[in-house]
């Protein structure tokens, strides 16, 4: 963009206006970062941080990530925006399958409003029921012989429901205002900026440990080399495209037949981007955060039975790994099969008189279209388990930080590329409207002189 360009964009207004976005999302995050400093009444914040201490290298660290470090402090955010993720799972599967959820999806924005609506009553469900449970399994802990909560009984547990649920709820109302009044996907910016929250004190304590020498220095330099490659391979994954090529039926116009230029159809290589592992980190946290939340060892019967099973669901565990690659091949295929409809984009390809070379238009270009995805979407998957996988053995086999884990540095990657993606289309549209406002100016003023003339 010239100097005259961006003097115009800035005179229009339209500079300003994107300017008032961004600053919008820098003003939720610091709303955001204080609320998780903010701790639930009646808890002490100090046994919480010891208690929490004597749980690290389990899903807890998992959890806290997600919540931006709000889990360690127990504040009132500390469930995060996990509990409306998973009601958008529950609400988009039935809409896949049920009739009537279909029928109301159908309605265009009235019933976007509707499903939106239930959406969020499912999420205050989701979000009381885990906060009956985080609150029933806190006040049975100790630590260091210190009581966690201040109070406890049914006083402790209204106090504690009521505030985790309500946090949750501002965070989903606040993502819902970044989407609208800022730049950018609310939710995704929300686990973006948790995660980004923790990194300066991940790599802190990396280089602490580095200096007493439980780290060599060649190790983390291993880690660092290890964190730029996967950054690297996900940006060069998330730019790839599978070109479809597309050819325009003849034109005759007059007594010449013209031969419209071919042009591309692009798929993307990972066309569900980080929905898939969200998708699946929510479904393995949600039963974990009520089994093993601050787990009992000496708990008997059903009590050690979940105990049991929230042990096989901790991070380097074969149970955790195979339904962690298992959900993640699933939401894969099954949100790309939300957003995308073949027999839709075959259809609008045969009324523009489009076809793809050697491929029938109508339902043979549908299923060639389908057959495309289907191929890309598992190659997709597959790398999405990759990345997700291949760094948490780190994490679990030499203690390194979750914030370095694959499924943190990919929601990183990819948010940053949505964000810087929506910031340059917003500039492009916005210089184009201002260089069409200057030509119909000048096209006016001409007229005007020829008229005196």
């Amino acid at each position: 963009m010239s100097r005259e360009q961006a003097a115009a964009l800035a005179g229009s207004g339209k500079l300003k206006e994107l300017w008032s976005r961004i600053l919008f999302v820098f003003a939720a995050f610091i709303v955001y970062r204080i609320g998780t400093h903010i701790p639930v009444p009646g808890v002490d914040p100090i046994a919480i941080s010891a208690l929490f201490d004597q749980n690290r290298g389990s899903i807890l660290d998992v959890l806290n990530m997600f919540s931006g470090g709000a889990l360690s402090r127990l504040s009132v955010m500390a469930l995060g925006v996990m509990p409306y993720i998973s009601a958008s799972i529950i609400m988009q599967m039935l809409t896949a399958v049920e009739p009537r959820m279909k029928q109301i999806k159908a309605e265009g924005e009235s019933g976007r409003r509707k499903i939106q609506k239930w959406t969020r009553y499912a999420a205050v469900v989701l979000a009381s029921f885990q906060a009956i449970g985080v609150a029933s399994t806190v006040q049975a802990q100790t630590a260091n012989g210190v009581p966690v909560t201040l109070i406890t009984g049914m006083q402790f547990t209204v106090i504690c429901v009521l505030a985790l649920v309500a946090g949750t709820m501002f965070l989903v109302w606040l993502g819902e205002q970044i989407t609208d009044r800022g730049i950018g996907n609310g939710m995704s910016l929300i686990i973006f900026a948790g995660i980004v929250a923790g990194l300066p004190s991940a790599i802190g304590g990396t280089i602490e440990l580095a200096k007493s020498g439980e780290f060599s220095w060649l190790f983390v330099a291993i880690v660092l080399v290890l964190v730029a490659l996967v950054t690297a391979f996900v940006v060069f994954v998330e730019r790839g495209q599978r070109r479809l090529t597309v050819n325009y039926a003849r034109q005759q116009r007059g007594n010449q037949v013209m031969q419209a230029p071919a042009s591309y159809f692009p798929l993307k290589m990972n066309m569900a981007g980080v929905i898939p592992p969200i998708f699946a980190s929510s479904i393995i946290l949600f039963p974990a955060s009520l089994v093993g939340f601050f787990g009992n060892e000496s708990a008997t019967g059903v009590a050690g039975v979940l105990r049991d099973i929230s042990t096989k669901m901790q991070p380097g565990e074969l149970v955790y790994t195979i339904m962690y690659i298992g959900m993640i091949l699933f939401f894969a295929f099954f949100y790309t099969a939300l957003t995308f409809d073949p027999k839709e984009i075959a259809e609008n390809l045969k009324k523009q008189g489009a076809f793809v070379p050697g491929i029938r238009p109508g339902q043979q270009t549908a299923r060639y279209i389908d057959g495309v995805v289907s191929k890309l979407t598992l190659v997709g998957a597959i790398y999405l388990a990759i990345v997700c996988l291949l760094p948490e053995l780190l994490i679990v086999n030499y203690s390194v930080p979750f914030y370095f884990g694959g499924t943190s540095l990919l929601i990183i990657v990819v948010v940053i590329m949505d964000l810087m993606g929506q910031v340059q289309s917003q500039l492009m549209s916005q210089q184009y409207d201002s260089l069409m406002k200057k030509t119909n100016l000048t096209g006016k003023s001409g007229g005007g002189r020829k008229r005196r003339r």
